[in-house]
């Protein structure tokens, strides 16, 4: 599955300080509107603010997280050394720690959050007894956090996911991730979300604050890790393995301070939920996100997901949605 240079490491610093590029086949269609989920009807992607920001060749990481810098023309970038300024799309909370963020929020005095952002109540249920009665359970003991968490989230636009919809990350990947975003969440394994494509980045609450009060969020420009797969898995594999083998060569912190980017033709051959799982054990490495290019596996799970006009979109932007040659 693996390149004898599956692993390799670009500490190079990228500048963009080059005139913006811009491609007709964006560019003819920048005016379209594409909502961003079934839940979010006017809330649309930005695709076009990832063409604007990008001068030079670069991998999909790069493009993705400076497609999204709030000031492209006057950001300084050095790779593991320079403090990034972003806009993310969205934001998403576990209930566990939404609890304080959104107490925090309250504090701004502003009446809406300035991006998407979702509340998820799955980690407070306890495993004891069996589902049905541990969700009881659940819902009795603290009725009070999810009463709180609910009301806020309708006063303040957040999108409320109460107990027993499911677990945060599957939620996300099925009605939110989309390939190009950018998003930030309330726990250390949101970058799940990676399987379709986007970055998504583990924070702590106060982060998710600050991008649901309209405040650049700051990230340490991260270095990029490229794992390149080839051939195909056997009957007796599953994409754990490949993550498994990816952490046995990194260890538990050689992903520190970088995005783990997945390429070549191997990638094809993985699911969308397999590619999925890989991000999300990418956690495991230490590693700021993982990511996979957008491909046809991606498509179809985004038109799986009852989300085909997003799947129309990214594929008309598809020359940004994998690394440049």
């Amino acid at each position: 599955m693996f390149s004898s240079g599956a692993i390799s490491r670009t500490w190079k610093a990228a500048a963009i300080k080059a005139p913006l590029r811009t491609f007709a086949q964006a560019t003819a269609g920048s005016a379209r509107k594409v909502q961003m989920s079934n839940f979010e009807k006017d809330q649309h992607i930005n695709y076009q603010r990832i063409e604007d920001n990008l001068a030079i060749p670069m991998t999909l990481a790069e493009k993705i997280v400076y497609g999204h810098l709030d000031d492209a023309h006057n950001q300084d970038i050095e790779r593991g050394k320079s403090y990034l300024k972003l806009r993310p799309d969205r934001v998403a909370c576990q209930d566990a720690t939404a609890q304080m963020a959104l107490l925090q929020f309250m504090s701004a005095g502003l009446p809406n959050v300035a991006v998407p952002s979702t509340v998820h109540c799955d980690h407070l249920i306890e495993a004891q007894v069996g589902g049905a009665k541990d969700l009881s359970r659940a819902k009795d003991i603290n009725k009070e956090v999810y009463d709180f968490l609910s009301t806020s989230c309708a006063k303040y636009g957040l999108g409320f996911w109460r107990p027993g919809s499911g677990i945060i990350h599957q939620i996300i990947l099925e009605n939110y991730a989309f390939p190009g975003g950018l998003m930030i969440g309330t726990d250390s394994h949101t970058p799940n979300a990676g399987g379709l494509g986007m970055v998504a980045i583990g924070v702590g609450g106060a982060d998710a604050v600050d991008v649901m009060a309209d405040i650049p969020w700051e990230l340490k420009c991260p270095k990029v890790i490229g794992v390149k797969l080839t051939g195909q898995m056997s009957g007796w594999t599953s994409a754990k393995d490949i993550i498994l083998k990816v952490a046995g060569i990194l260890t538990v912190k050689g992903g520190t301070g970088a995005i783990v980017e997945y390429f070549g033709p191997g990638v094809d051959t993985l699911s969308c939920t397999g590619m999925a799982t890989i991000c999300n054990m990418g956690a495991e490495i230490g590693a700021t996100t993982s990511v996979f290019p957008y491909n046809s596996r991606m498509s179809d799970y985004l038109k799986a997901t009852t989300r085909p006009y997003i799947a129309e979109w990214a594929d008309s932007f598809q020359h940004n949605l994998k690394a440049d040659a």
